[in-house]
Order: structure tokens, then C-alpha cells, then sequence
């Protein structure tokens, strides 16, 4: 029986999350490897390609804390809570001192880099919130976690190897 409590289910999702989390990073440092130079021409490039990183570890960390073996539920919850907790801060904090591109708004900025942070950690910090309550959803969080940080790490990659060069 599947739970939202227990990981015994979550295994396969968190396994492939991790691997493709793995591999999406790993195309980041191509990117950055490639276009290094471009990217340190743009103050606020630097921060954020640290962002992307740090959010693909975060898919990347919180598939880990889910396959650890023998793991309590309690356990779990702490480490999802306060992994979505410190990241979600760190991830802001990287994005005021990166600052603002000529070529963004205060929309676009908005929707492209502050709300994914804020949205992917916040759904792993309740994902965290619930285990420990043991009810409102679990380890069903981790979904718009990993869905949101997937997207927003592809799209910030696919501008520090493409959009870049334009």
C-alpha cells in the first residue's frame, strides 16, 4: 500500500530524482565551463547560475534523505523541513546580491528566480511540516518540489548556455 508516510513507496521516485538531479548539475558545469566568460560579464549571472546549482542539489538532497534505509518518519520530516528552510533562505539571499540585469524586470525576476526558490522550498519544508504532523499530504510535496525545481534549473541552464550567446 502506498503512503504518503512512509518512503517504502518513494524509493523508485526519489532514485530517478536524484540520478536525473545529478545529470541536470552536471549540465550546468558545461554550460558555465562553456560560456564563462559571458557569464562573468553579467554581474548578476554569476548568482545566478550559484542558484541553479544549488537548486538541482536540492532535488538532488532531498531524494538522498528519502532513500536513507531504515530511516524514521520523524527523522525524514526534520531533514526535508529544515533542508527547505535553509536553502529557500540561501536562495534569496544569493538572489538580492545578484541583483537585477538591465534586461529584466522586476516581473520577470519575480516569476523566473525569486518564485521558484520560494515555491520549491516551501513545498519541501511542508513536505518536511507534514511527515512530522503525519497528515496534510506528506511525501506527496515532493513532487511540486522536484516538478518546480526541474523546470526552473532547465530554463536558468538553458540561458546560461544559449540565451546568452545572443
Amino acid at each position: 500500500m502506498i503512503t504518503a508516510y512512509t518512503t517504502a513507496a518513494w524509493t523508485g521516485l526519489a532514485s530517478t530524482v536524484a540520478e536525473a538531479a545529478a545529470t541536470l548539475a552536471g549540465l550546468l558545469f558545461v554550460a558555465v565551463s562553456i560560456n564563462l566568460r559571458q557569464i562573468l560579464a553579467y554581474p548578476n549571472l554569476p548568482g545566478r547560475a550559484a542558484q541553479t546549482l544549488i537548486t538541482f542539489a536540492t532535488a538532488l538532497l532531498a531524494a538522498v534523505f528519502v532513500l536513507v534505509p531504515g530511516q524514521s518518519r520523524i527523522a525524514l520530516g526534520v531533514e526535508l523541513a529544515v533542508a527547505g528552510v535553509t536553502i529557500g533562505a540561501g536562495l534569496l539571499v544569493i538572489d538580492v546580491r545578484a541583483g537585477q540585469s538591465d534586461q529584466e524586470t522586476a516581473m520577470t525576476r519575480m516569476l523566473s528566480r525569486v518564485l521558484p526558490s520560494v515555491a520549491a522550498c516551501g513545498c519541501l519544508t511542508v513536505a518536511g511540516a507534514s511527515l512530522l504532523a503525519n497528515g496534510g499530504g506528506g511525501l506527496y510535496w515532493l513532487v511540486p518540489t522536484f516538478v518546480i525545481v526541474i523546470v526552473s534549473g532547465l530554463g536558468n541552464a538553458w540561458i546560461l548556455l544559449v540565451e546568452i550567446m545572443r
